[in-house]
């Protein structure tokens, strides 16, 4: 929180928009999700723009709060939890967008319905990032469908590979080999944080893309996902699996029953 305070002073400074605020958000617990979006809806009249765009990447076999695998847990679940959380006040705000962070990753990701959360497998924490990563494409074209209509559009997003501190579990920095050897290279084809952050902006205030909803991007073009993250029988199914991980009683356009600046 003391970075996210830090990041928002500056922003307040350099834009003398006051209303710039940091807020605590845990997407590893769905405690501190419904907290977070209860405040939301509670001190603010608009939700114009939501970019999902937290992550944890290749980290070890770790689990949430609520005993998800971390990356599925956090990449996707939290965000999903959270956009329906918020979903009525971002179709009062409309029109309005929702901006998921995903990855190029998601073309090696695959959706392993009979065991989600890594429990009957051997962990591999590469395939857990790729999955968490298609899924978020998948929840963004399911989203998009059950929007159709309400002035609120979804899209997908891989903004390009950021120098951050994403790649902490990768094992770059724990071998001298990589650091000394490709670490240099790495870091000098890598966009700066502010050059990664323009496809967001562009898809959130772009006046060209009113109305265009549940496409993916790379970077600032469009393009055609992974052939999984197309099928609509599968955005429909993890969907409704997810809903139920969550508690969702009543997700958005469903019966089915069942998981800003942000840290």
């Amino acid at each position: 929180m003391e970075k996210c305070e830090t990041a928002a002073r500056d922003i307040r400074g350099e834009t003398l928009n006051h209303r710039v605020r940091a807020r605590h958000l845990d997407l590893a617990s769905l405690k501190s999700i419904r907290e977070f979006a209860a405040k939301i809806i509670e001190e603010e009249e608009r939700v114009d723009i939501l970019v999902n765009n937290a992550a944890v990447m290749r980290c070890p076999h770790w689990t949430t709060e609520d005993g998800f695998e971390m990356q599925f847990g956090v990449n996707h679940l939290g965000h999903f939890l959270l956009t329906n959380l918020l979903l009525d006040k971002l179709k009062a705000s409309a029109p309005s967008r929702i901006i998921n962070l995903s990855s190029l990753a998601h073309v090696a990701g695959h959706i392993d319905f009979d065991d989600l959360n890594w429990q009957k497998r051997k962990f591999d924490t590469k395939a857990a990032y790729c999955q968490s990563k298609l899924a978020v494409v998948l929840f963004t074209r399911e989203l998009s469908r059950r929007l159709q209509g309400t002035g609120v559009t979804a899209n997908a997003l891989h903004p390009g590979v950021a120098r951050t501190e994403l790649g902490r579990h990768t094992g770059m920095h724990s071998s001298t080999f990589s650091s000394l050897t490709l670490g240099p290279v790495f870091w000098l084809l890598v966009k700066s944080p502010q050059l990664a952050a323009q496809p967001s902006t562009y898809l959130a205030v772009a006046e060209e893309l009113e109305g265009v909803s549940g496409k993916y991007f790379d970077g600032l073009t469009e393009r055609a996902p992974a052939p999984e993250a197309e099928d609509e029988e599968i955005a429909r199914r993890l969907w409704a699996e997810s809903a139920r991980l969550v508690g969702l009683e009543k997700p958005h356009g469903s019966s089915v029953r069942g998981q800003s600046l942000t840290k």
